[in-house]
């Protein structure tokens, strides 16, 4: 790697006694990390191939192209540390990424990307505007979450994952659309590994988790606290290399149905898959795919799978070792690092193949050693038996409230050790990532000898504790408080009295939040789309919806809670629950697959867009003729939300009172009548003895 570039992986330290290196430090870091994903991107050599979807599950690379850029913006605005966007077409477009759902779960959507200039162009203007924040912004020592600097670094480490994330995609776009790059140079070394064999490992209690004081930046997932007991183990020396796995393709592993658990077979019967993905197979020879070239398989590098594969290879492994085979839990992973004892970005050199110290690429199994094992770090991320959830104490942060949540559903594994392209966070000691367990990255796998069950080792989130998804939870599915009826189920009762539709086939649920409209709406329509913008209210709704039960606590005073249940049967909705489809979502920029609906219901959304006109002058497009729009607000505008130019209503013009119907009204009328206007009031819990109690106007209009 170009030295320049090097620079940018390790992570910033939080400390110091002196303001004015620290915010040059902040400046390097940034303009580092910024020039090494632009470097990336160099590998392709075609304008054409940044709107390919090479990966599937994935946006087109143009996406992640200005997404980072984006992510600085949204950022910046969401923390007020900036007044003005600078495109807010591009920071809605590029705002929302892809959770690699099922893998069956394939958009076809077309996105009306802009070019490639284009969004160079507006990478320089971010640029330049966040080199001008880091020049002003006040630094405090050390920097805390609370910080300015905290959302830079918070940009910084944001890049740097879709740095790796990105490198994956690229792996997968046609050859002829990449080059090699002297920035991006594999490792030339190749040969034949030794045999692996399991080394004795020994238990101990062990407590994760990073405390509120560490000296560098942190996502959320990684503070609070848990301890566990390990018992004596043994794990492998070296990853499994191409070699050992090729034992498993050849013996036709992916043909005995034994191996697999159900989830992979699922997959398997999907994919078809023989072998890696990053594998090919050519008149009898076996290749791999690196970054920007196909070499002849490397049989002394780590073989690079999913979950699902690793999982299979271990019961393969089991079978024939006549042994407790399986893939290390995150606790026995941190026995594993006890033998590298610094962490980055303290080393004097990384102490494996990580942080683009050596190689772009994999490497052989047994370059790097500590204690007996290899690759304890680096080369490539390694599988666990662990589902990430929350530690003790786990808090989102106000400004990336879906940075893990999302993952906390049982469905996506952690992944440990960092790879060859891991910088920044990725490489400390704390980092915890994970991703589906079909979904593939620069991963590969170690595995054990144990006679532990892995779930002793696991940690679940049993109730829901953030309070602001509490209230919401409480709001939607609780108590009703001072003879107020159930304002979910009394809005869309209220709003079907007053509609005759004449077919009940499809409706969308608009700004859903937690879901209990979507719930009552189900019990008419057939199938009903719900899209909230927040990944936390949408995870409470489709774990309702997966599990048939949801806890939750709620404030009562000081740090005092009660501890609620709901489960489906309770409210009457297990029989309609499948027909919800409950996905993230941006109201101004919906997919363009959500349309020919017969109703559209937003309650309590429309004085919460930063632009509800735009909403609303296209709405029409989506819905049947002689459908219904329903629109539900208290208008509450609130300039942190909507720019006062924004307000549909609640101003003067031309020197009269403006109300938000007259603003809906003169929106709508060219494409709809409107039926009804009626008041349906609710209240919000805050605490045992602190409610909220607003009316929202429910207007009811026809399409023509």
């Amino acid at each position: 790697m170009n030295d320049n570039l090097t620079d940018a992986t390790r992570t910033l330290v939080l400390t110091g006694d002196n303001d004015i290196i620290k915010r040059q430090e902040i400046k390097e870091a940034y303009n580092q990390t910024w020039a090494l994903y632009e470097s990336l991107f160099e590998v392709i050599n075609s304008d054409q191939a940044y709107y390919l979807k090479a990966e599937p599950l994935r946006h087109p690379l143009i996406f992640y192209f200005g997404h980072t850029a984006v992510f600085f913006i949204n950022k910046l605005k969401l923390g007020k540390y900036i007044d003005n966007r600078i495109n807010e077409h591009f920071e809605s477009m590029f705002a929302i990424g892809v959770d690699e759902m099922s893998w069956d779960d394939l958009d076809e959507a077309n996105y009306d990307w802009p070019t490639v200039d284009e969004v160079r162009h507006y990478r320089q203007q971010v640029n330049a505007l966040v080199n001008d924040v880091i020049d002003s912004m006040p630094i405090t020592l050390p920097i805390g979450q609370d910080d300015p600097a905290w959302v830079i670094l918070m940009g910084i480490e944001h890049e740097r994952i879709h740095l790796e994330t990105s490198s994956v995609i690229i792996r997968q776009l046609p050859l002829s659309d990449v080059s090699p790059h002297p920035d991006w140079q594999p490792c030339p070394d190749v040969g034949i590994p030794s045999d692996n064999r399991l080394l004795s490992i020994g238990g101990d209690t062990v407590t994760l988790g990073k405390s509120k004081d560490a000296n560098t930046y942190g996502w959320d997932n990684e503070y609070g606290q848990q301890t566990f007991r390990v018992i004596d183990f043994k794990a492998s020396k070296y990853l499994v290399s191409n070699k050992e796995y090729m034992g498993f393709v050849k013996d036709e592993g992916y043909l005995k149905p034994r191996f697999w658990n159900d989830e992979g077979k699922a997959w398997l019967e999907y994919t078809k898959a023989k072998m890696p993905r990053f594998w090919r197979l050519r008149d009898d020879c076996w290749f791999q795919r690196n970054l920007a070239e196909e070499i002849p398989l490397p049989l002394n590098w780590p073989v690079e799978v999913n979950q699902l594969e690793a999982k299979a290879f271990c019961n393969w492994k089991a079978e024939q070792l006549q042994a407790s085979i399986r893939l290390p839990t995150e606790a026995e992973w941190y026995l594993l690092r006890r033998n590298i004892p610094e962490d980055s970005p303290n080393w004097h050199e990384a102490p494996g193949n990580i942080e683009l110290e050596y190689y772009a690429s994999s490497c052989p199994v047994d370059r790097f050693e500590h204690e007996g094992l290899c690759d304890i770090l680096g080369n490539v991320w390694q599988w666990t038996e662990t589902s990430i959830d929350g530690f003790q104490g786990f808090q989102v942060h106000p400004l990336y409230d879906d940075f893990s949540t999302p993952t906390f559903d049982g469905k996506h594994n952690l992944i440990k050790g960092g790879s060859w392209i891991s910088t920044g966070n990725e490489s400390i000691l704390s980092s915890r990532y994970a991703f589906r367990r079909h979904f593939y990255q620069h991963a590969g796998f170690r595995y054990v000898e144990s006679h532990q069950d892995p779930d002793s080792m696991t940690s679940l989130n049993v109730y829901e504790t953030d309070e602001l998804i509490s209230q919401y939870l409480e709001f939607h599915y609780g108590d009703e408080y001072f003879d107020v009826p159930n304002f979910c189920v009394n809005g869309v009762r209220q709003c079907l009295n007053e509609i005759q539709p004449h077919q009940t086939a499809k409706v969308l649920d608009i700004g859903c939040s937690v879901g209990r409209a979507s719930f009552e709406l189900a019990k008419t329509f057939d199938h009903v789309d719900a899209i909230d913008f927040s990944a936390r209210f949408i995870q409470q709704a489709y774990s309702l919806t997966e599990q048939g039960e949801k806890r939750y606590t709620i404030r009562t005073e000081g740090d005092l809670v009660d501890f609620k249940s709901v489960t489906l049967k309770q409210l009457g909705y297990q029989d309609v629950a499948e027909k919800i489809n409950f996905v993230q979502g941006d109201a101004c920029n919906l997919k363009p697959q959500f349309n020919g609906y017969d109703l559209i219901y937003a309650s309590n959304l429309i004085d919460r867009l930063s632009e509800p006109k735009r909403f609303l002058s296209t709405i029409h497009e989506r819905i049947n003729e002689g459908g219904y729009l329903i629109i539900a607000s208290p208008y509450t505008w609130l300039e942190e939300y909507t720019d006062k130019a924004n307000w549909l209503g609640g101003i003067k013009v031309h020197g009269e009172n403006f109300t938000t119907l007259d603003g809906l009204t003169e929106t709508l009328i060219p494409h709809f009548e409107l039926v009804a206007v009626k008041e349906i009031p609710f209240v919000i819990r805050e605490t045992k003895r602190k409610y909220q109690h607003s009316i929202s106007e429910m207007t009811i209009w026809r399409k023509r």
